[in-house]
């Protein structure tokens, strides 16, 4: 479709569909009554009956109500599966027209974006889903799980750890008949509508919503991250506020192999605190005295996790030194970390 040809049909389907709050009002009466006479009109709606002939006419113009000449005049409902389907052909051409001519906007490399409309938030946790490359943390409601079910399943698949924190508790799909295994590692519970919706892939890219916002409340929010520093306080407030105060009901469902990548050092943590496997790390990071970039490579000494997940760390023994690990913003520990991958037989490249 040209650009005139495209201009020509936004501005047709917009002149034909637009509908002021009085063409709303007597649409969906007439609708609902299919006969109806102005003054009923008058009487059904909030509409002045002065104002009640140029409204019908404005509907009768679009096709979608048939006026009959009559004393008194009477507006007759049309099956709406007539009435629209020369609307649904134009649009169905307006769409593929527009999808020829869409470019995907690129994301920011770093910064933080506010938005507002419910579309693009829901936009933004799509694309949040979709980014994981191995980890993948998400505060959802229920209603979410369903809507992104397959995406997650997805990621799931190809083997990106999946955490999931679902609120209200008492409206989460049951166990029993809900198979979250396909979804998710871990999957856990939190009482309460005080939740917000969080979804952070690989540690880096972020969102922030409020639920109501999610639902579409105008005075609303969400918030994205597009840099590791900054995704790094959301999955840390997901860690250390949200899942200590939250129920688990599905744990154990990591049938994932080896080498794993983690972008917290939590996760990696509690993956491995309960065996006595010996296992091998690479670490992308930082040293927390310098500031300088280093990464390193030997075998996990020991690792330590609070039970509360605040703290999380690990010793690793590079084979010319023994260095303490912790996550982002460590300050006790050598190196900060900002990747850790982890192998059982060497070190992974």
């Amino acid at each position: 479709m040209s650009s005139d040809d495209l201009l020509s049909s936004l501005e047709h389907i917009a002149e034909r569909l637009d509908f002021g709050e009085y063409e709303a009002q007597a649409y969906l009466t007439i609708l609902e009554h299919g006969e109806l006479t102005a003054a009923e009109i008058a009487e059904y709606t909030d509409i002045p009956q002065p104002r009640v002939y140029d409204t019908v006419r404005s509907l009768s113009d679009s096709g979608l109500v048939e006026l009959r000449e009559s004393r008194p005049m009477k507006v007759l409902a049309i099956d709406p599966e007539e009435a629209f389907a020369d609307y649904r052909t134009s649009l169905s051409s307006l769409v593929e027209g527009l999808g020829e001519r869409y470019t995907k906007p690129a994301r920011e490399a770093e910064g933080v974006s506010l938005v507002k409309s419910r579309p693009t938030m829901l936009r933004y946790l799509s694309d949040v889903i979709e980014s994981a490359a191995y980890e993948l943390m998400l505060s959802l409601t229920p209603e979410l799980l369903e809507r992104f079910h397959e995406e997650i399943a997805a990621k799931h698949e190809e083997g990106v750890a999946v955490e999931i924190l679902l609120s209200p508790a008492t409206a989460a799909p049951d166990p029993e008949t809900f198979d979250y295994i396909e979804v998710a590692t871990t999957v856990r519970t939190r009482r309460g509508v005080t939740t917000p919706i969080v979804a952070v892939a690989d540690g880096e890219y972020a969102m922030y919503a409020t639920r109501e916002g999610i639902q579409g409340a105008d005075d609303r929010y969400g918030v994205i991250f597009n840099r590791s520093e900054l995704g790094f306080l959301l999955s840390g407030f997901l860690n250390t506020v949200l899942w200590p105060t939250s129920e688990t009901i599905v744990a154990n469902g990591d049938g994932r192999g080896f080498p794993r990548r983690y972008g917290t050092i939590r996760r990696c943590v509690a993956d491995l605190a309960d065996t006595d496997e010996q296992f091998y790390a690479t670490i992308d990071g930082r040293e927390v005295e310098t500031g300088e970039s280093r990464k390193l490579s030997g075998a996990i000494v020991s690792v330590d996790i609070a039970t509360d997940y605040t703290t999380a760390s690990m010793v690793l023994d590079t084979g010319e030194e023994e260095l303490t690990v912790g996550g982002q913003v460590a300050a006790l520990e050598d190196i900060e970390a900002h990747e850790i991958t982890v192998d059982r037989d060497a070190p992974p490249e």
